[in-house]
């Protein structure tokens, strides 16, 4: 298979949005994907969208700035609550970062077919959400330009990191995530950096596309070449799923804190990343399929695939809350007691129980198919998730922390405009990102599309 598909359409068809229906062929589904990026003019709507996420990102960094001037001291921390908005916002943003590999990695290991629409900017989601989570243990250090001092280099005075600190073990598992991650994404990029080289109307565009397609010329040797390192990177990418918000989970099981020591952190951390990932999925698709005309790509079958996917890792989710609360009476540990009862009466009760409503009970609603496949119904509960999640991370922080053992050592916590401002801008780095991405890269793969029409063409001719 070439990099192109059988005919190459002029530069007029090329310009005219080609309007794929029930026959899909090579042409259309290349023409389709090809054109937004390449002769699709800036919408209105894209440009709305990049300047409110770019005014966000200059928030963050304006934030960012401040904090290093004035210190951490600017954020709400306190004792006993020495973490806060930074950790719980890092944890949800790596959990947000896991529904990309395991679309990509773990979904291709087991040959689902339905990956194939949904793939590529839930990788490129990926990649913006580990981007935006590093930034926030970096920032809690108060010394960020020693961040080096986590990683093993050749220190000629003996000074080693503390490699019985989960906090050392995250600086490896992310940062073999995000390579693994970036790699997995960049290859599967290849031929259709090179399908866009060969359509592109500039020179310039030509040029840069053909620096990233890296010499793709479609021959037999570069596609075994490629389908042996893809297959590659798709098995190493996938215990990294497993592995690295098991280790995020670890900052907290390994601590003696009530409420923290839990040997169940690790799985119900795992599936919480994959219901948070799979929300954001839905939350992104569903807009995009929306805006760029994508129904044809973006199907109800995947939407329905999604929204299985959220109702069972939302289960897990479920029977982990139930545990820690059977776990902390059937322990009859006093502190552990203390700690559920707490989160259920104490001064957080509002953010325990709309975590509860947010991720179990509205949840409940995919056990149907009428709601599986309402649109508009889907995008509010991928929101929903997204919101309990984030509050679920909150109440195991906060709750944890602000009283243990001690009375006397006790304390609030309450979230500053800088932690705010921090959290927003994230979100405005996190849709920058993906704003360009859709502008200038394909958002669905070319090639594997194409690859689908042909087996689904081969099967009704057979």
């Amino acid at each position: 298979m070439g990099a192109e598909g059988p005919r190459l359409p002029t530069a007029a068809e090329r310009r005219r949005p080609p309007v794929i229906g029930p026959g899909h062929t090579f042409a259309t589904v290349t023409d389709k994907i090809s054109t937004i990026v390449l002769t699709r003019p800036t919408t209105p709507g894209w440009l709305a969208g990049f300047l409110v996420s770019f005014s966000l990102m200059m928030l963050l960094f304006y934030a960012i700035g401040y904090l290093l001037l004035e210190g951490v001291g600017v954020w709400g921390i306190n004792i006993p609550v020495g973490w806060g908005f930074a950790i719980v916002n890092f944890v949800w943003w790596i959990g947000i970062g896991h529904a990309g590999t395991l679309i990509s990695a773990i979904l291709l290991l087991l040959n689902q077919k339905w990956r194939t629409s949904i793939n590529r900017f839930a990788e490129a989601m990926t990649l913006f959400a580990v981007a935006s989570a590093g930034l926030f243990p970096l920032l809690h250090l108060g010394r960020p330009g020693l961040f080096y001092w986590l990683l093993p280099y050749p220190s000629t005075m003996g000074v080693w990191p503390q490699f019985r600190s989960p906090l050392v073990w995250d600086v490896f598992a992310v940062s073999t995530y995000f390579t693994v991650s970036l790699l997995f994404w960049f290859v599967g990029l290849i031929p259709d950096l090179a399908t866009l080289r060969d359509r592109a109307e500039t020179r310039a565009a030509r040029i840069l596309y053909g620096i990233l397609a890296m010499g793709w010329r479609g021959s037999a040797m570069h596609w075994h070449r490629y389908q042996t390192a893809y297959l590659l990177l798709a098995g190493l990418a996938a215990p990294l799923v497993v592995s690295v918000h098991t280790v995020v989970s670890l900052d907290f099981a390994v601590g003696i804190i009530p409420g923290w020591h839990s040997t169940i952190f690790p799985p119900y951390f795992v599936a919480g990343a994959i219901y948070s990932g799979f929300a954001m999925v839905l939350t992104l698709a569903i807009p995009l399929r929306a805006a760029y005309g994508l129904e044809d790509f973006i199907t109800m079958r995947h939407l329905e695939n999604m929204a299985k996917v959220m109702l069972a890792t939302g289960l897990i989710v479920a029977y982990g809350y139930a545990m820690e609360l059977f776990m902390a009476w059937y322990s009859g540990n006093t502190y552990e007691g203390f700690t559920a009862w707490n989160r259920i009466v104490g001064p957080y009760w509002p953010a325990y129980w709309a975590l509860i409503l947010c991720n179990v009970v509205i949840p409940q609603l995919l056990w149907f198919k009428r709601v599986r496949t309402k649109v508009p119904v889907l995008f509010v509960l991928s929101l929903t998730v997204n919101l309990g999640m984030w509050l679920e991370r909150f109440v195991i922080v906060v709750t944890s922390l602000h009283r243990d053992f001690l009375p006397s050592s006790w304390g609030m916590y309450t979230a500053t405009r800088w932690d705010w401002a921090v959290f927003v801008g994230s979100m405005g780095l996190f849709l920058t990102l993906l704003f360009l991405f859709i502008r200038f890269l394909p958002m669905i793969s070319i090639f594997e599309m194409r690859e689908l029409v042909s087996e689904t063409e081969a099967g009704s001719s057979d």
